[in-house]
């Protein structure tokens, strides 16, 4: 199993004062100290205010907070969880994910999915009802921006340019996708690396467009299914990072009764076809966040 260390989104909001005078460097290096795997950054360029105040988040912008935190490690891996290809053009992502790729020495991942804000898509001047369509074609407009070659497609098909240098990876950065619906399976089975489910309840499926999930047996299943389809086509077992049902616990800012209550799943997250995962802390402030990570990786990591 693997660890990935979501940067606490409550932190954003009150940077200021939370960091304590820490930098995103500083961050990321504790992290990769504690021994965890990979840290992350979610995006919201610019959410409304009503979601704002019904449970959404503000975040920093993803690949420069990511190249801070690859300029001060040397091991762990940075990630998007996750980028939303639509908020952009393919080419100014591929761009993006090439160069943090060869400056980090190959430890990037791009998390990506179609989103499901419709205002922000609106403020953004971005196509929301073809977001899924035009997320498929990105992908395909990506590796062919890092491979060197002209992309034939409806939308971003364009030939006579030229994008260097490539990233360091063969192939590119490893894709993963975040959701839970047919589309993202079908993404996973078809063109990308990795999995981002997310755990729903009927409620949160409805907010976010999502199936509902809501149990380890049915992650399983899902995983199962992907993994068999991906057999199929003969390409391996899809990595799967996953935020443990068990992270309601983590609301109040107190890590102690979730590692209690997750440390004892672990193996059975790992049965289901688990690979990555991923923890967001609600740290009121780096002092606290500091002792998160100490708890966090004493309990699971080294358990």
């Amino acid at each position: 199993m693997h660890y990935n260390l979501m940067f606490p989104m409550r932190a954003v909001k009150h940077w200021n004062r939370w960091c304590e005078g820490a930098t995103i460097g500083d961050i990321a290096k504790l992290v990769e100290e504690a021994g965890f795997d990979a840290f992350s950054m979610s995006e919201h360029p610019y959410p409304d205010r009503d979601w704002l105040a019904h449970g959404g988040h503000h975040a920093f912008d993803p690949f420069v907070s990511l190249s801070f935190a690859a300029a001060a490690t040397t091991r762990i891996r940075v990630m998007t969880y996750i980028l939303v290809s639509g908020y952009r053009s393919p080419y100014l992502t591929a761009k993006g994910a090439a160069s943090l790729d060869l400056l980090s020495g190959g430890r990037f991942t791009l998390g990506t999915g179609a989103g499901y804000l419709k205002s922000e898509f609106e403020a953004l001047g971005a196509d929301f009802g073809r977001r899924g369509a035009l997320l498929d074609e990105a992908i395909a407009a990506w590796r062919a921006a890092w491979a060197g070659v002209d992309h034939d497609g409806p939308e971003f098909g364009v030939s006579g340019h030229l994008a260097l240098p490539p990233p360091l990876t063969a192939g590119g950065p490893p894709i993963w996708i975040g959701g839970n619906g047919a589309a993202a399976q079908r993404r996973v089975v078809e063109t990308a690396d990795g999995w981002m489910p997310m755990a729903a309840s009927g409620e949160m499926a409805a907010i976010t467009r999502a199936r509902p999930l809501e149990d380890i047996d049915t992650l399983g299943n899902w995983i199962a299914t992907v993994n068999k389809r991906r057999a199929e086509l003969d390409r391996g077992p899809a990595d799967v990072s996953f935020v443990p049902f068990e992270a309601d616990l983590l609301a109040s800012g107190d890590c102690t009764a979730f590692t209690a209550a997750v440390q004892p799943k672990l193996d059975d997250y790992a049965g289901a076809g688990v690979t990555w995962i991923t923890v967001e802390p609600a740290s009121r402030s780096f002092s606290d966040f500091r002792t998160d990570i100490e708890l966090l990786a004493s309990q699971l990591i080294h358990r």
